[in-house]
């Protein structure tokens, strides 16, 4: 029996998954990834410890391999967040933990950017929104706070490309996770020299980006004597982790559509070129290279499911009924499935994080509209479920209109496509059909089908899509629900204008 390893290094877990070549998952193994407060004088800094990340991989990988007894394990890739990084030198020691995204220290630093480079010459070549933990700077961080330290540096090595490194020996990156750093040029796929030599960036401390896929070394003896894997186990480039789960859900063709539900939502697009306008930029996406040869990645985020487990928490599912042993999901969902299309004329302004695409207002605030005596509980949570739905389908649309996107189909992935009302409303708001597939762990799953595709397993994306994908559950727009949430969205669009200046002045009071 032939198997293929995904490594995902998240924020929440350290992840093995061990598939056969089918995509069926095999044997998982995770270890929970540790956020570290070590400096008393700065309880806000937050690090990774290149000790914690390294034994929990090696640990999760252990739980899997002893499953490929009897088999072969026959290429392993790495998956994961972006932008954390780690100094080595060369001798392959690390110098500094990861300086995590959670870290608020470089805000100085995004200041500095903001004012030499700016916002939009960045999204103009690098397709970069400007974050504090974008990955440059972390390193003009260092140059300014702990320079011997940076001087002693052979290698700034994202956390992917360190856990390929403690595999195999080897210092790679890939054009997704190079585009994380605001050091890449989107069109000519190379390390940006202007930047590099405005930011005082030394070059010599970044991999040479390559394609994902890429062969870039074999699994070596203090590797396989830890994680269990076999010595000579070919160690294939991966990328950035949503960019992953675009190949075994078809997403890296252009048309079709991911969804990637969780706490936050990811809605992402392929293109053949790049799309690096003003309008785009005002959009809050992100425009990467793709782990897909040949593609670009279109990614626009904001924060969803996490205002379901609000409600859920905070107002709560009623009292234990109907089914016996009904979770308190279920009782929600039941409740809210009692309410008719428009939640009784309640609407959600699903902004309790701020808003990040389509619209950019970190500021903006979360509101129940249209409350009357005859609202209950089910209206309420229906009314969360289609504020969700509509800011979908805002992304949507922006996507259609800014990047000339042609939306065929939606794939959805991630624990939220259990909850059926939410799967059925998306196809209800946005008229299209909403596909489900029938598979475990997508990420992990896209990162095992680039190790086959670097071995030669599959003959490219094509290949290995077809080989993988499982039609699941597939759901199809009522077209009254359809017709009735459009006359509803004209509603929905007018909430945040409506409310912004009110925000705005109740934040300043």
């Amino acid at each position: 029996m032939s198997y293929l390893l995904g490594i995902d290094v998240g924020s929440t877990n350290l992840k093995a998954v061990l598939f056969d070549t089918g995509g069926r998952v095999v044997a998982k193994g995770e270890v929970p990834t540790e956020c570290f407060h070590p400096d008393p004088a700065h309880p806000d800094w937050a690090v990774w410890q290149p000790e914690q990340i390294w034994s929990g991989i090696a640990q999760s990988v252990r739980a899997v391999t002893a499953s490929a007894v009897g088999g072969e394990i026959l290429g392993v890739t790495v998956t994961g967040m972006g932008m954390d990084g780690v100094p080595i030198d060369k001798a392959g020691k690390w110098l500094y933990p990861f300086i995590s995204w959670h870290c608020p220290r470089t805000a100085p630093q995004l200041a500095w950017w903001l004012e030499h480079i700016g916002a939009d010459e960045q999204f103009a070549r690098g397709g970069n929104q400007l974050w504090t933990f974008n990955t440059a700077l972390r390193l003009r961080w260092m140059r300014e706070h702990e320079p011997a330290i940076l001087d002693k540096t052979h290698k700034w090595l994202l956390i992917e490309d360190f856990v390929n490194f403690m595999l195999c020996g080897e210092t790679a990156t890939d054009y997704s996770m190079a585009s994380t750093t605001l050091l890449f040029d989107q069109r000519t796929r190379r390390w940006n020299d202007d930047f590099l030599r405005r930011s005082g960036i030394d070059r010599s401390l970044l991999c040479d980006p390559q394609p994902a896929g890429t062969l870039i070394g074999r699994v070596h003896g203090a590797a396989a004597e830890i994680t269990g894997l076999k010595k000579g186990t070919p160690v294939v480039l991966g990328g950035h982790d949503y960019c992953c789960g675009c190949l075994p859900t078809g997403a890296f063709e252009p048309g079709v559509l991911l969804d990637v539900l969780g706490t936050w939502e990811m809605v992402v697009s392929a293109l053949r070129e790049p799309v690096l306008t003003p309008e785009v930029q005002r959009m809050g996406v992100l425009v990467d290279s793709h782990v897909a040869r040949g593609r670009y990645a279109v990614m626009g985020a904001t924060v969803a499911a996490d205002m379901l487990e609000w409600f859920k928490r905070e107002i709560g599912a009623p009292a234990p009924g109907g089914e016996p042993g009904a979770s308190e999901w279920t009782r929600l969902i039941d409740l809210a499935s009692q309410s008719p299309v428009g939640s009784n004329g309640v609407f959600f302004l699903p902004h309790m994080s701020g808003s990040f695409c389509p619209v950019l207002d970190p500021a903006s605030a979360g509101a129940f509209v249209g409350l009357r005596n005859i609202a209950g509980r089910g209206d309420l949570f229906r009314a969360v479920i289609e504020g969700l739905n509509y800011q979908f389908l805002e992304i949507v649309r922006a996507f259609e209109s800014g990047l000339g996107v042609s939306n065929e189909r939606i794939v959805a992935i991630g624990g939220p496509t259990k909850n059926r009302l939410l799967m059925q409303g998306k196809a209800d708001v946005t008229g299209l059909v909403v596909e489900v597939p029938d598979m475990e762990e997508a990420v992990p799953l896209g990162a095992a089908l680039l190790a086959g595709i670097g071995t030669g397993v599959y003959r490219d994306e094509q290949d290995a899509f077809s080989q993988v994908y499982r039609p699941g559950t597939s759901y199809g727009p009522d077209p009254q629900a359809h017709d009735r949430y459009r006359e509803l969205y004209a509603r929905y669009e007018a909430l945040y204008p409506a409310l912004k200046s009110f925000v705005q002045k109740a934040a300043t009071a």
